[in-house]
């Protein structure tokens, strides 16, 4: 099997958005906006395009086709992809696995979502929901409590209070800092600064974590994009010196583990998460220690902490002591979320892997504006999707 270079040379974003606050504001016309951005940064146009993957969670069949029929009509492949959170990422490794098995040049992966405002609802009532066996499981565990997800999330956050000393305010001080971060990044649906009495303060989602709205992420509408070359397609075009490498990328679905661990961190994900990891860092060659800056899934404030020990960051039951050494900001050894994470960017779900995308990439050409982290050379990003799919990709510059 071929296994050539796979490089990012262009991205682009739209603004993330409350669902229905950009009046007329349909999937097409998100779809156009960062599609054009993206092909605008790497100086191509459409026809260039070999392959297109088009992620989104809510929406019809073939709606990928008709979002990047925006772009051109060029009778290219397309796929449609639904993986749950993680379905950005999902179309940005099947646009990765097309260059890098040598079956296009240039590759176009792209993801969207038009939400519906308040808690996610399932789609169909006439058949068993995806996620029912890690909902039972969980529990025979804990206590069921409504909301569903911040229940999962929240309850693998209880379990690590107690049994690591982790308390309520290393939770909150997670919200705190993904919310100061996302003051400086204008594609965020949130934009303000709270003190940490505020984040504590909010309207209770999760009483047992004392996790409140702030430490969740909201429902939003956005889209993102990605285009990939061929290390031959970036030399015949000069791209190198915006080009960014993905030097490593897993894929890893739920694990025996998953279950018969029999605890709320393996049933969220953290062992799919951390295989990922181990996959991603040998494919790669760097670890934990490497990396500079980190986009990770922070879909609720406890699975942000979680991720710290699935990506190695630090030894597992110890990722509150990140919290309290200022580790993950800026001075700190890593700057996890400097875009604000889905706490406070937001998390349109087919959209939202690759606006982690766009971030890496623009941290490492050093044109993340007031966000950028000092001396960027390597970055990763994580990326899941409960029922389940875990990524974990790392991005360096074509040129180190």
């Amino acid at each position: 099997m071929s296994s050539n270079r796979v490089f990012v040379i262009g991205v682009g974003m739209t603004k993330f958005e409350k669902p229905g606050r950009r009046e007329g504001w349909d999937y097409p016309d998100m779809a156009r906006e960062s599609g054009t951005l993206a092909l605008q940064d790497a100086g191509i146009s459409y026809d260039a395009i070999q392959e297109a993957h088009v992620g989104y969670v809510y929406g019809d069949s073939t709606a990928g086709e008709r979002a990047v029929y925006e772009l051109g009509l060029t009778g290219v492949p397309m796929t449609n992809v639904n993986n749950n959170c993680s379905t950005g990422t999902t179309a940005l490794w099947l646009a990765a696995r097309a260059i890098k098995g040598g079956f296009a040049d240039c590759s176009l992966a792209l993801g969207f979502e038009k939400m519906q405002s308040g808690s996610l609802q399932a789609g169909f009532e006439d058949r068993e929901q995806p996620l029912l066996r890690h909902i039972e499981a969980l529990a025979q565990l804990r206590e069921f409590a409504m909301p569903v997800a911040p229940w999962m999330f929240g309850a693998a956050g209880v379990e690590h209070m107690e049994q690591h000393g982790s308390t309520k305010e290393h939770f909150a001080k997670i919200a705190e800092k993904n919310h100061r971060h996302s003051v400086n990044n204008p594609y965020a649906q949130f934009q303000q600064e709270y003190t940490l009495e505020e984040v504590q303060g909010e309207k209770m989602i999760y009483e047992a974590l004392g996790m409140t709205r702030l430490m969740c992420s909201p429902t939003s509408d956005g889209s993102a994009a990605a285009v990939l070359a061929s290390e031959r397609f970036v030399e015949e075009h000069g791209l190198g010196d915006q080009a960014v490498e993905i030097t490593g990328q897993a894929m890893t679905t739920d694990l025996e583990s998953t279950f018969s661990a029999k605890t709320a961190r393996a049933l969220v994900g953290a062992d799919m998460t951390a295989a990922s990891a181990s996959s991603v860092y040998e494919q790669s060659g760097l670890t934990a220690d490497d990396i500079d800056v980190i986009e990770l899934h922070d879909c609720f404030a406890p699975n942000e902490l979680l991720t710290y020990e699935a990506l190695g960051l630090c030894a597992e039951g110890e990722g509150h002591k990140l919290v309290d050494s200022g580790d993950t900001t800026y001075g700190g050894r890593w700057v996890v979320n400097p875009s604000g994470g889905l706490i406070s960017k937001g998390h349109p779900l087919g959209a939202t892997g690759l606006a982690q995308c766009a971030e890496m990439t623009w941290q490492l050409r050093g044109r993340a504006d007031q966000r950028q982290v000092e001396g960027v050379k390597a970055a990763l990003a994580h990326n899941i999707g409960l029922g389940g799919a875990a990524f974990v990709t790392a991005y360096q510059p074509a040129n180190r």
